[in-house]
């Protein structure tokens, strides 16, 4: 008996362009991020999703009762499902971080798994309040399709204990497009397999090349003269 994930990262927001850090601030879905949540709507419709999970982050609700209305589902929120928080680096940019925290941001760079800036979240707390919820929702529907709308880090991290990644390189090696699809079937509550990842087919024709997003070590370009690598700067 095969329970199906739907693991989805909630749409864009104005912030999510920006290279900045806001795990913790509570936005809106900007008009793009809608548009990329009705194009997953769309190509779910016909998925017998029996249930649709979800943070309480506006993004992340919102996002969720879009895929949710061709099933006539509410989502029901779970505080642990949030984003991680980056205490004082809220909203700023990245080079303001590591102007104005620079130890700090050193620290992270090396272990963004077990450090946490001053007032946040290392990524091992939010895999320790995310995860136990994830094994919950498998273990509630069994043999059945549901859905969990949540965040990059978040997802990152679940996706890296689920399949037995070292976690501690998350940021630098997985990646998660706004309103991406992953799929996960679970053979049991603790037992899943990777069917997809990060996919954006149902709002672009071909997948977008990975550029530093937050991250230092996508910051040389392999090749200067190459396009490719100038994307997403």
């Amino acid at each position: 008996m095969i329970t199906r994930l739907y693991l989805i990262r909630h749409g864009a927001t104005e912030l999510s362009a920006e290279d900045r850090f806001a795990g913790g601030t509570d936005v809106d879905l900007s008009s793009q991020g809608r548009w990329q949540a009705e194009r997953l709507a769309i190509r779910l419709a016909d998925d017998k999703i029996v249930a649709i999970y979800c943070s309480p982050m506006r993004r992340t609700v919102e996002t969720a009762s879009i895929v949710a209305r061709p099933h006539s589902l509410t989502p029901i929120p779970r505080d642990e499902l949030r984003e991680i928080h980056h205490g004082g680096w809220e909203t700023l940019r990245r080079d303001e971080v590591e102007d104005r925290f620079p130890e700090e941001y050193a620290a992270w760079q090396e272990d963004p798994f077990t450090f946490a800036p001053r007032g946040g979240e290392s990524g091992l707390s939010v895999m320790a309040r995310a995860l136990p919820v994830i094994r919950e929702i498998v273990s509630r529907h069994r043999g059945e399709n549901v859905a969990v709308v949540s965040h990059k880090a978040t997802i990152r991290l679940l996706i890296s204990s689920l399949l037995g990644f070292d976690a501690r390189g998350y940021r630098d090696r997985l990646d998660q497009s706004p309103a991406c699809l992953n799929i996960l079937d679970f053979k049991d509550p603790v037992r899943a397999r990777l069917m997809l990842f990060n996919d954006v087919s149902h709002y672009v024709d071909q997948p977008p090349y990975s550029g530093r997003r937050l991250s230092d070590w996508w910051d040389a370009p392999v090749n200067a003269e190459d396009p490719k690598d100038l994307e997403n700067p």
